[in-house]
């Protein structure tokens, strides 16, 4: 689905290196979270897959197209959802997705569809036929998503998607995110909330520096899960060595390391997966 091999990314009139080495590959049907704080090198990373930035070496194929070599072959099986809304707000909602929709080729009736579907998945039925430049921030987000999905691609790639929204939108998106994977597709996403990669993906890569660090897999693993936090607060220096050996030698919940508290958005994230498991 996705392969990348040995990436490495410099920008001019920088010595340090954004992306240093980074390989992995993503299989069909899976979540795959890309976790680091901020800086450790994830956005570098997604705007290199995407095609947005050129990098120094390695290799990027996507459904066996070259990123470099094909790029328009390798794009066609990809949505990507960046960390920001570059989007042409005076259109409306429609609008814009049907100019996507005519950059992918996706036939008349077949958009009309979708976006229809969409906008009523996203509850946003009211405000497809409004200028963006009226939405709030959960609104903007909601119709990124559906123009990256509007052509039904094999590849979604969301960088930090879950950032300022509220909880009925991150509900919407989680849901999406396990349904989309649930037929065959990959869902690639980056993201600092901890609690939301272990509980949202199949498999989790580590990144610090711009150096990938580990990848864990976590789907039924609860010793796993445990390893994910224990690797990424080693990395990024938050971590009490003693507690967490202390954890593993009592296997028991009392003697759970104490993290950094979560910021109020972390909770609410943690507390939405929760009710959308249990759905």
């Amino acid at each position: 689905m996705l392969k990348v091999e040995h990436l490495k990314k410099t920008y001019p009139k920088s010595d340090r290196v954004a992306v240093d080495d980074i390989s992995f590959e993503l299989r069909p049907g899976e979540i795959f979270g890309f976790l680091g704080q901020n800086g450790a090198g994830k956005s570098t990373t997604i705007k290199c897959l995407t095609g947005i930035l050129p990098f120094d070496s390695g290799t990027i194929t996507i459904c066996g197209h070259d990123i470099v070599k094909e790029p328009i072959k390798a794009k066609m099986e990809m949505g990507y959802v960046p960390d920001n809304h570059s989007v042409y707000e005076r259109l409306t909602g429609r609008e814009y997705v049907n100019y996507v929709a005519d950059l992918y080729k996706v036939p008349s009736l077949v958009r009309t569809e979708r976006i229809d579907r969409y906008a009523k998945l996203f509850k946003l039925e009211n405000a497809i036929d409004r200028q963006i430049k009226s939405y709030s921030h959960g609104m903007k987000q909601k119709i990124c998503i559906i123009a990256a999905l509007i052509h039904d691609p094999k590849l979604w790639v969301l960088d930090e998607p879950m950032m300022g929204l509220d909880p009925q939108s991150t509900a919407e998106i989680i849901s999406y995110m396990r349904e989309h994977c649930a037929k065959g597709n990959t869902v690639f996403f980056s993201s600092h909330n901890l609690d939301l990669v272990k509980k949202l993906c199949h498999r989790a890569a580590i990144v610090n520096d711009g150096h990938l660090i580990d990848i864990i897999d976590l789907a039924g693993n609860d010793a796993n899960k445990a390893n994910l936090e224990e690797t990424f607060f080693r990395v990024t220096g938050t971590y009490d060595e003693r507690l967490f050996e202390d954890y593993v030698a009592q296997e028991s919940p009392d003697m759970r390391p104490q993290l950094p508290p979560q910021s109020d958005e972390e909770v609410v994230v943690e507390e939405i997966v929760d009710i959308v498991e249990e759905k």
